[in-house]
């Protein structure tokens, strides 16, 4: 990797980081923070739908932001948003706000996200690119994968152990306070390079043009668009069970107020995506195709829920959630890098987005529908439920693997031990 490369990946780990530890301080304590402002099971994943369907909204135009007006200033505009709408869910905590606020706040804090993602992945692929990185994209993906899960680690636990000492409020005015030093920190190290933004003198026509092509070269792209179609199931689910474990393992230990136990839940995810980031560019090694790694981890990942679902001892339950975490997480980075090698330059953070709109998507739908299934029959039934849900996404997998795009073999390895 030449020092222009690795001063581009130094710049996309920091922002990372930062950007992680900022978000993963409610991570711990978010369901658990809206039951205390007073809504039920339902308002709360409902309220997490929104959400999604803020991201739903919103995905294709930031994106359109980012290939059109630079993916710097997507990020900085992310920082923002996202800090002022985190606050605003700080004053409706306060207030003991009405449903119907946190809906609309919840929108806007899905808008916030949007700006993040695809921008800062395709930011990343296209600079490596022009500093002549020809490597495999695992490897530094799955480095940010890890960076991420050590951030996710350190703020999880830091806002659980924060809300236990202080309250429910005070990890959210610490995320606050991140973003708008991450906005500092971009602003002056993140510059758009390999990339030349069409800023236009007709949005509108603009628009339509970023938006044709990133049709074309997603859902108009067969390989793409089966690895897209799966994202509901998968990235809806995932969603959910984040977010239901903190309630659940409170559950099962045995004490509501455990707000560190809610917090340790989301440190042990953390924990796992580190090892799973480290394993991911490993285990490709051993495998020539991609999207063998997708098809077992998806697979495995269902069955994993599905036996979480029936499982009632804290400890097993902890086993088991890390089991999925891992797994999960070293699917992450191989399933970028093989929609990355299948996207052009131009339009790559708007089919970025697009393809997180359709995952977020499938969150409008599942978390809700969860939510009810926790309410009616707890939250193992759900967690089983969810596992069959996940399921779903397999089929599309292996469609996706049966078209055999050069990307599925891209920077394959060669000899007899591989898969």
């Amino acid at each position: 990797m030449s020092a222009g490369a690795r001063k581009i990946q130094r710049v996309y780990l920091t922002l990372t980081l930062g950007n992680t530890v900022a978000a993963s301080f409610i991570w711990g304590i978010n369901t658990l923070f809206l039951l205390d402002a007073g809504l039920s099971n339902l308002e709360a994943f409902a309220a997490n739908a929104f959400f999604t369907v803020g991201m739903v909204l919103f995905e294709v135009p930031t994106g359109v932001v980012a290939d059109g007006w630079g993916r710097r200033v997507s990020f900085l505009l992310g920082t923002v948003t996202l800090a002022v709408t985190t606050y605003f869910y700080y004053l409706l905590w306060q207030l003991s706000a009405p449903f119907w606020w946190w809906a609309v706040v919840s929108v806007l804090l899905g808008l916030g996200f949007t700006f993040f993602s695809g921008a800062v992945e395709a930011w990343l692929v296209d600079a490596l690119r022009f500093e002549g990185y020809e490597g495999g994209l695992e490897a530094v993906l799955g480095r940010g994968v890890m960076v991420s899960g050590v951030a996710m680690l350190v703020g999880s636990v830091a806002g659980g152990v924060i809300a236990q000492i202080t309250d429910l409020g005070v990890p959210f005015l610490i995320r606050v306070a991140v973003l708008l030093a991450m906005f500092v920190v971009a602003f002056r190290l993140m510059h758009d390079v390999g990339f030349t933004p069409e800023r236009s003198a007709h949005p509108v026509q603009a628009t339509r043009a970023v938006l044709r092509a990133s049709v074309d070269n997603g859902l108009k792209n067969p390989p793409v668009r089966y690895v897209m179609l799966a994202a509901p199931f998968s990235a809806g689910v995932g969603i959910y069970v984040f977010y239901a474990l903190q309630p659940y393992l409170l559950e099962l230990f045995g004490d509501p107020r455990a707000y560190s136990v809610a917090g340790l839940a989301a440190a042990l995810v953390a924990g796992a995506d580190v090892l799973g980031g480290w394993l991911a560019p490993r285990i490709r090694r051993r495998v020539r195709k991609r999207t063998t790694l997708l098809v077992l981890s998806g697979a495995i990942a269902a069955i994993i829920l599905v036996v979480l679902g029936f499982t009632h001892v804290f400890w097993v339950a902890l086993v088991l959630l890390t089991l999925w975490a891992v797994v999960d997480a070293a699917s992450v980075p191989v399933r970028q890098a093989y929609l990355n090698d299948m996207i052009p330059s131009k339009q790559r953070a708007t089919v970025l987005s697009f393809d997180s709109l359709i995952g977020s998507s499938g969150g409008v739908v599942v978390q809700p529908l969860l939510g009810r299934s926790a309410d009616a029959y707890g939250y193992a039934a759900s967690l089983a439920i969810g596992g069959v849900i996940q399921l779903i996404a397999v089929p599309f997998l292996v469609a996706s693997r049966r078209q055999g795009h050069p990307a599925d073999l891209s920077n394959a390895p060669s000899g007899k031990a591989v898969l």
